[in-house]
């Protein structure tokens, strides 16, 4: 049997004897799974590669709680640098979008857009917005160019029915506005 082999099944015998309680220490200093899951690979990760640091028998748990905790801490710590940086730039941004010179977009284009799926918008944000051509497109969904292509022409046919339709109502309703206005006016009432 290798070095390989032998180290395998030392983190196999330590990972079997410990999973259970390192995961319940993890579970309880956690405030959800996803968070504990992230915590418990880490520990798990750094045991692997610090396998030769880890005290053999009774002593490998306590060892792991303590590297447990330290990951605990630079997770904690993360989330809160996270959490500061969302809270600045949703400031930031919500300034800048309630500033005159960066207004939303309003009207049928913008409604026309949002009523897009998820990947029509992204794929037509990607040409728009990223400026990315369609080979650039198919690195980012991870498809051929020809494929990014067709989605293209496909994510643009349905965007430009969907403004027609759009803009078709919008005019319906501003000409059914203008004749009940104009209705009123004949009656003698203000608009």
């Amino acid at each position: 049997m290798g070095p390989l082999d032998q180290r395998r099944r030392r983190f196999e015998e330590i990972y079997a004897a410990c999973h259970d309680p390192v995961l319940g220490y993890v579970m309880r200093r956690t405030e959800d799974g996803h968070d504990a899951a992230d915590v418990l690979a880490e520990t798990f990760l750094i045991a692997w590669r610090r396998l030769d640091d880890v005290p053999a028998g009774d002593r490998a748990r306590p060892w792991l709680f303590g590297v447990a905790r330290r990951v605990l801490a630079n997770h904690r710590r993360g989330e809160r640098r996270r959490t500061a940086l969302s809270d600045r730039l949703r400031t930031e941004l919500g300034a800048a979008v309630r500033s005159p010179d960066h207004r939303e977009p309003a009207g049928a284009v913008a409604d026309a857009f949002r009523s897009l799926s998820d990947d029509d918008r992204e794929l037509l944000s990607l040409v728009g917005w990223e400026g990315l051509d369609a080979g650039q497109i198919a690195t980012v969904l991870g498809c051929s160019r020809n494929a990014a292509r067709i989605r293209l022409h496909r994510a643009r046919k349905r965007f430009a029915r969907e403004l027609a339709a759009r803009e078709e109502r919008e005019g319906r309703e501003a000409l059914a506005e203008a004749r009940s206005r104009r209705a009123r006016m004949a009656k003698g009432e203000h608009a």
